[in-house]
């Protein structure tokens, strides 16, 4: 049973790991490809935020996003194959930030081709999400459940 969530976990991180080899690999002194599609989506959700919620978001340089992404999902993923919680959460944090920004579904119509794309991208690591925190949840109640036993005292 240990090795069937071992390779689980495996297989599940190497999506984060690859990832973020691919990106490292990319990156060169602009940033990358991932700099160029992300710059622009970035300044697209800052406005949202700015017009619907009224904060004022500072400028964010991209080049040290995409360096901050490859950390995380490479730190995440290696952490999260040897079963640890920061492992999870800094996944989990990855899929919350990043995903309502990449798959801006929502500044597309319903028939635009975009939308279904995007929104079928966006539901697929809305799902990933789901099962970090179905993890982390386990990880929790597991300690919990660890922390609540006493040891039964010896009498002689």
């Amino acid at each position: 049973m240990a090795f069937t969530m071992f390779i689980g976990r495996l297989l599940f991180a190497s999506l984060f790991i690859l990832s973020a080899y691919q990106m490292y690999h990319e990156y060169g002194t602009d940033g990358g490809p991932a700099v160029k599609v992300l710059e622009p989506k970035l300044n697209v959700f800052v406005k949202l935020i700015n017009s619907k919620v009224g904060i004022q978001v500072p400028k964010v340089d991209t080049k040290g996003v995409v360096l901050a992404v490859i950390i995380c999902k490479g730190l995440g993923g290696v952490g999260f194959i040897f079963g640890s919680y920061g492992g999870a959460i800094l996944l989990a944090l990855y899929q919350l930030v990043f995903t309502p920004i990449l798959y801006d579904f929502y500044n597309y119509d319903v028939e635009d081709k975009e939308f279904g794309q995007l929104f079928t991208k966006f539901t697929q690591n809305m799902s990933l999400l789901g099962a970090l925190l179905f993890f982390i949840g386990m990880k929790h109640s597991i300690s919990l459940r660890k922390s609540r036993r006493t040891p039964k005292t010896k009498t002689n």
